[in-house]
C-alpha cells in the first residue's frame, strides 16, 4: 500500500462523516497520476504555497497603506492567519485539515495592491468588472506557471471562489475558510488599527464585548470556540445566534471605525488613482505586457490581460512602475 493510500484510509477512519475525504475528490481539469505520497488537497496545498502569486502577497496591502512599522499585516500575514484558524476549526470538527488550508494559501491569491483600493478601481475601469475572488480563481485555474494553471482539485476551486461571505462553498471545509477569512481579518485589523492609535479595544461597544470578551484575543477565542462547539455534530458549520450577530456588528464598527476611517484610509485615492493610470498605460502599451499575456492576446480581451497583470503586481512594484512612465528622471549635463 502506497504511503498514499494509508493517509487517505486514515481520513476515512478517523474523520466525522461530514469531512471531505480526499479519496472522493471530484479531481482535477486535467487527469493526472496521483502522488505516492500526497493525498490531492495536501498536494493541492503545496502547488499554491509554491506559486508565485503566493510570494508576492508579502508585498500586497492588507488594510494599511505603506505604515510606517516592521508590524503591520500585508495580504501574505493575513493569508497565514486564515490558514491557522482554519485548521484549528478543522480538527477540532475531524474535518480535513489539507483541503481547509489548501482554500485558505488559495483564497486571496487574486487581490490586487493596495488592498480593496485596488480592487475598486479596476473594477470600475474595466469593463469586465473585477473581484479578487473570481481573479483568485482564474489565477490558479489560467495565470500561474505562465498560463498552464495549477490544475487544482475541483473542492479546492471551489472554496476559493466561494470564499466571500454571501457566497456558499460545497464544503465544509469551504465554509470553515469562509468564517476564518472574517474572523481574521477583524482580529488583525483591530490590532493594526489599535497599533496604529487609530482605536482603542475599550472604543468597543459593550454591546459587544458582554458576548465576545473585552480583549482582542478573548474575541478571537470566542469566535473560534463558539464555530466549534454549535457546529459539532451538524452538516453545516454555524455560530451560535448571539456570538454571530456580535461578530457582525463588530464588523459594522470596523467599517464605521478602521475601514472608512479618514486617517488610516487617507492615501485610497491616490492608490486608486495610480491603478486606473497602469491599467489605461497598459490598454495603450500592451508590448509591455508579459510575453505569456501576450501570448494569449488571440484567445483574451486585451482588456481582461491588463487587469491580469495589474492585479498581479505587489504594491511596490505598481508604485515602481508608476515611476518610471510618469514621473521625470533628473539628468546632468556634462
Amino acid at each position: 500500500m502506497k504511503i498514499r493510500e494509508s493517509l487517505e484510509n486514515r481520513e476515512r477512519l478517523n474523520y466525522s462523516p461530514y469531512a471531505t475525504l480526499s479519496m472522493n475528490s471530484r479531481g482535477r481539469e486535467k487527469e493526472e497520476e496521483p502522488c505516492d505520497i500526497r493525498p490531492c488537497f495536501q498536494r493541492d496545498r503545496d502547488r499554491i504555497l509554491y506559486s508565485k502569486s503566493f510570494r508576492r502577497l508579502k508585498d500586497k496591502t492588507q488594510v494599511f497603506l505603506t505604515p510606517d512599522g516592521d508590524h503591520y499585516r500585508t495580504r501574505m500575514t493575513h493569508t497565514l492567519e486564515v490558514a491557522q484558524n482554519a485548521r484549528t476549526i478543522a480538527r477540532a470538527l475531524k474535518l480535513n485539515e489539507d483541503l481547509a488550508e489548501a482554500i485558505a494559501f488559495g483564497h486571496d491569491l487574486g487581490h490586487t495592491p493596495f488592498g480593496h483600493a485596488g480592487e475598486r478601481a479596476l473594477n470600475a475601469i474595466c469593463p469586465y468588472g473585477f473581484r479578487h475572488n473570481e481573479q483568485s480563481l482564474r489565477t490558479v485555474e489560467f495565470l500561474e506557471k505562465d498560463g498552464r494553471g495549477l490544475n487544482l482539485t475541483f473542492e479546492v476551486r471551489d472554496g476559493i471562489l466561494n470564499h466571500e461571505i454571501e457566497l456558499t462553498p460545497m464544503t465544509l471545509e469551504g465554509k470553515v475558510v469562509r468564517l476564518s477569512d472574517k474572523i481574521a481579518y477583524i482580529h488583525h485589523d483591530m490590532d493594526d488599527a489599535i497599533r496604529g492609535g487609530i482605536l482603542k479595544e475599550s472604543d468597543v461597544p459593550g454591546s459587544i464585548t458582554k458576548v465576545i470578551g473585552h480583549t482582542n484575543g478573548e474575541w478571537l477565542d470566542t469566535f473560534i470556540h463558539d464555530i466549534v462547539e454549535t457546529s459539532s455534530g451538524h452538516n453545516d458549520i454555524i455560530m451560535s445566534e448571539e456570538v454571530n450577530d456580535a461578530l457582525f456588528a463588530l464588523r459594522k464598527f470596523m467599517f464605521e471605525n478602521v475601514y472608512t476611517n479618514p486617517v488610516a484610509k487617507s492615501q485610497e485615492g491616490k492608490a486608486e488613482n495610480l491603478v486606473q493610470i497602469l491599467y489605461q498605460y497598459y490598454m495603450d502599451h500592451e508590448n509591455l505586457l508579459p510575453e505569456y499575456l501576450k501570448r494569449l492576446m488571440d484567445s483574451q480581451p486585451k482588456e481582461r490581460l491588463v487587469c491580469d497583470f495589474i492585479s498581479s503586481m505587489t504594491d511596490r512594484f505598481a508604485i515602481a512602475r508608476f515611476h518610471e512612465y510618469f514621473v521625470p528622471k533628473s539628468w546632468d549635463v556634462l
